[in-house]
């Protein structure tokens, strides 16, 4: 098989997984997640893990995810959310349409007024403001941002910051104010499942990941998993529920995988674009929260639920959030995919704009 963006197989990511960059990741990951979770902070599998990770990868530290490992802990969580799935949540799509509105009025929004903010305060140029002050995407806009011969490193820079606050206040936040009763990981799990049942699922979820990152589809990992997943158990062709112990190890992965992301990076160049990424996060939250409350009026959910599903942060990691607080993963995973393929629509059409407005 050729090596491919969102599955990766060829030597060079197989060898990544042996390296030892790979192995100081694992070692450094476990105690800050075991005693992340001595003290009983929320999400502590994840937060631990990035937290150690970010700081020995600033430091000069050489670190490495693997994409392989990576990919998979995607797929897994993919599965995860998949159990989710079912007629019931297909009778309440049609109401998502107006949610989905609401997703397009934020990010035009967002980006309108965020990159104005960067533009005049941190003396970006208008395509790099435009790019740093959308709202997520981070992988697709930097493909765009370099056709664009945007600097790279500030809207990536922009970006992670944004993302590290995001993932490390928001837990702590739901921590506070949710409902403690309400806030657990379902730990039902059904004996004697069939085990050629999940193989039959993580099949069709790589035929159709490969399908959609072909197709150049966002976030085809978690998008394929969710189709292959939806489709398989509503027609009762396949169905698999994972253990929730399994999420222990992917939130380590995942986690690990934020911080891995700031290789190359220093903390001086960090400190000198957090005043700005702090105020433009500030400003992306406050407009997720109008868009939650308005979409509250319109859709019968948990606010929480819907200010997660506005969360101006990574898919994934916004995904592992709402599984820990079982607030509806795939309703905050479809809103998710929804904001992708938005923002790849409306920033060229915003840059193309401004670029004839000139």
């Amino acid at each position: 098989m050729q090596n491919n963006q969102a599955l990766p197989f060829n030597k060079e990511n197989f060898k990544q997984i042996f390296s030892k960059k790979f192995l100081f990741v694992i070692l450094v990951s476990i105690p800050a997640a075991l005693l992340a979770d001595f003290f009983n902070i929320p999400l502590a599998w994840f937060l631990g893990p990035m937290i150690i990770t970010s700081v020995v990868t600033l430091a000069g530290i050489k670190t490495q995810m693997p994409k392989l490992i990576l990919s998979s802990t995607l797929i897994i969580l993919g599965l995860y959310i998949g159990n989710y799935i079912d007629e019931n949540l297909f009778n309440q799509i049609h109401q998502w349409f107006w949610t989905s509105l609401i997703m397009l009025g934020y990010i035009i929004i967002s980006v309108l007024v965020v990159s104005k903010y960067l533009e005049k305060y941190s003396n970006y140029d208008k395509k790099t403001s435009i790019f740093s002050a959308a709202p997520g995407a981070l992988g697709p806009l930097m493909i765009l941002a370099e056709d664009e011969k945007t600097d790279l490193s500030r809207v990536a820079t922009s970006h992670l910051i944004r993302l590290i606050i995001i993932i490390t206040v928001f837990p702590f936040f739901v921590d506070s104010f949710y409902i403690s009763e309400e806030i657990k990981v379902s730990e039902t799990v059904v004996k004697d499942q069939n085990s050629l049942e999940l193989l039959i699922l993580i099949f069709v979820s790589i035929i159709l990941i490969l399908i959609f990152d072909k197709l150049k589809i966002p976030a085809a990992l978690l998008a394929g998993t969710l189709v292959a997943s939806g489709v398989l158990q509503i027609t009762e062709l396949a169905s698999y529920q994972l253990s929730p112990n399994i999420i222990d190890f992917s939130l380590l992965i995942l986690g690990s995988s934020v911080g891995c992301r700031f290789a190359d990076k220093t903390f001086p160049e960090i400190a000198k674009n957090a005043l700005h990424s702090f105020v433009a996060t500030l400003l992306l939250v406050f407009l997720g929260l109008v868009s939650a409350f308005v979409a509250s009026l319109v859709i019968d959910k948990n606010f929480f639920t819907l200010l997660l599903s506005y969360c101006p942060g990574g898919i994934y990691e916004v995904a592992v959030i709402a599984i820990f607080f079982d607030l509806d993963p795939e309703f905050v995973s479809f809103h998710h995919i929804i904001r992708l393929l938005l923002i790849l629509f409306i920033v060229p059409v915003i840059l193309k704009m401004i670029q004839k407005k000139s």
